[in-house]
């Protein structure tokens, strides 16, 4: 996949045979740390709660036109953060629980999009690739989309489900985006050949869904981050991120961190060191929290293991 003036490509994973990796490209959020798990707590009730989940149509609240590539894409609020979804569920589909409303009249192509980056750099991914870590729980059934939705850098690791109109379908992660024609698809070879039927055109239609459990959520900090300038990207997210938030020794009440184009999240002046705890915000509402203790090599580079998930 082409990628975009900005070099931001999303993240799409097949999450049905295998779920798969995204990262963004900033060149430099490399994660070397050492795994540290912290403390978790998930709050929020999530579709189809108390039962097998239902296909979940979240339009009615939190989700607007982003543009030609825009319909039922969550709009930004005023701080550039994606709201939440109230999403209602519908009575079919019950393993499947999807976003808003389906990306139409785009087809899928073979990118190639790969974490080998034989081709095109992966949007979602620091200049030295996905982390093996993140490959492994995410899979490699992966996607790329259209540069032109609204937001596109913050779906970075976020799952899609897609159908073709050959009635094949599969859940991609999604690690890239870039250029492409009007809410299309460039997909991982192994994606590829679950939707392929030797059609063409390759129609098809695209939903935000819900991840596969893979494991708990990950955080890959940027190399260059510090206690002054603190960057990351959350990983193995089950749920599209509508916002994260940080409280540190820096952030006494909860501060948002800004999105970058590379999926990458933010805080300009620096956690401060000592314990800190990551809020995120799921687009149903879902909230999940995870606190780590301040690595003693600090920072630059950690690689920490949360504790939870969304449900």
């Amino acid at each position: 996949m082409r990628p975009t003036p900005l070099a931001l490509v999303a993240c799409a994973a097949l999450f049905a045979a295998s779920s798969a990796a995204c990262s963004s490209s900033s060149g430099s959020g490399t994660s070397t740390g050492p795994g540290d798990g912290g403390t978790s707590s998930t709050t929020g009730k999530s579709p189809g709660d108390g039962g097998a989940k239902g296909r979940v149509d979240a339009t009615k609240s939190g989700l607007t036109d982003g543009g030609p590539s825009g319909r039922g894409t969550p709009g930004p609020t005023s701080d550039g953060e994606l709201p939440p979804a109230d999403a209602g569920q519908a009575p079919s589909d019950a393993a499947l629980v999807t976003y808003g409303d389906a990306y139409t009249g785009g087809v899928f192509n073979l990118g190639p999009v790969d974490y080998a980056e034989t081709q095109w750099h992966n949007a979602c991914a620091p200049g030295t690739k996905y982390d093996p870590r993140v490959q492994a729980v995410e899979g490699d059934l992966l996607a790329g989309l259209w540069g032109n939705i609204a937001n596109v850098a913050g779906y970075c690791d976020a799952c899609i489900f897609v159908q073709t109109a050959k009635g094949k379908s599969a859940l991609l992660r999604v690690v890239t985006y870039g250029d492409t024609t009007p809410n299309s698809l460039d997909t991982s070879p192994q994606a590829y050949a679950i939707l392929n039927s030797n059609e063409y055109p390759r129609d098809m239609t695209w939903e935000f869904a819900e991840c596969p459990d893979t494991g708990p959520m990950l955080y890959e900090f940027q190399t260059a981050s510090s206690e002054w300038w603190t960057s990351l990207w959350v990983r193995n997210a089950r749920v599209p991120l509508a916002k994260v938030e940080v409280e540190s020794a820096n952030h006494a009440a909860w501060a948002p961190l800004t999105r970058g184009t590379d999926g990458t999240l933010t805080d300009a002046s620096g956690f401060g060191v000592g314990t800190f705890t990551i809020r995120s915000t799921g687009v149903d509402g879902q909230v999940v929290t995870d606190s780590f203790p301040w690595p003693a090599a600090g920072v630059a580079g950690a690689f920490l293991t949360g504790a939870g998930n969304f449900k």
